[in-house]
């Protein structure tokens, strides 16, 4: 029986590791659910708005600033969320840039445990050559995966409509995609209570 969404995340959530290289790496023991996006996608906001806590994981106006992969747990639930790094730009040195963005292909071809990406794509921009290499290593490793749209509060309802549209289409053919879109805002709350719900099928209750 699944975890109900209210139950799941009225819980507290706490830092259990971050992880620099696969040797980092928490035993797989529990389901885990990624969050992946570009850098400055709003992964850390929405994060935070998901499980009801403000600093859960860290927000910053640079890009780039989440180095590691971090695992998130919460008491009698077997899930762990896995918040990664952004890929793409980041202000950072070139070489820590590509170390960190190699762990995270690295990560998401070979973690048993792995059950779900959500692939975050920020509303404005919409997918980008960047997010579609993403994808395609994703449905090479046949790791399941689901658009999640972010800020979709700063476009308007009939641009989001299109946007959810063209996105569809894009993923129709792609293997390991979800054939939904969730379109979320951690300012006003849209779409949380939907990604709660999706995110609560992982964690037995």
């Amino acid at each position: 029986m699944s975890d109900r969404p209210d139950t799941l995340f009225k819980r507290p959530w706490d830092f259990l590791r971050g992880a620099r290289s696969m040797d980092d790496l928490p035993d797989g023991a529990r389901v885990e659910v990624a969050f992946a996006g570009r850098s400055n996608v709003g992964k850390s906001s929405l994060l935070n708005a998901l499980v009801g806590q403000k600093s859960l994981a860290r927000t910053s106006n640079t890009p780039g600033r989440t180095q590691e992969l971090n695992f998130f747990v919460t008491d009698q639930a077997p899930l762990v969320i896995v918040d990664m790094p952004g890929y793409g730009y980041a202000s950072a040195p070139k070489k820590a840039v590509e170390a960190w963005t190699r762990l995270v292909f690295d990560f998401l071809r070979g973690r048993q445990s792995l059950r779900r990406v959500y692939l975050l794509i920020d509303a404005r921009h919409g997918l980008k050559t960047i997010d579609e290499e993403v994808m395609t290593s994703l449905d090479q490793a046949a790791v399941s995966y689901l658009i999640v749209l972010t800020k979709a509060d700063k476009i308007g309802p009939k641009q989001l409509e299109t946007l959810i549209e063209e996105t569809m289409e894009k993923i129709r053919k792609r293997p390991a995609a979800h054939p939904t879109v969730i379109a979320t805002s951690s300012v006003t709350r849209a779409g949380i209570d939907e990604l709660r719900a999706e995110i609560a099928t992982f964690a037995e209750g």
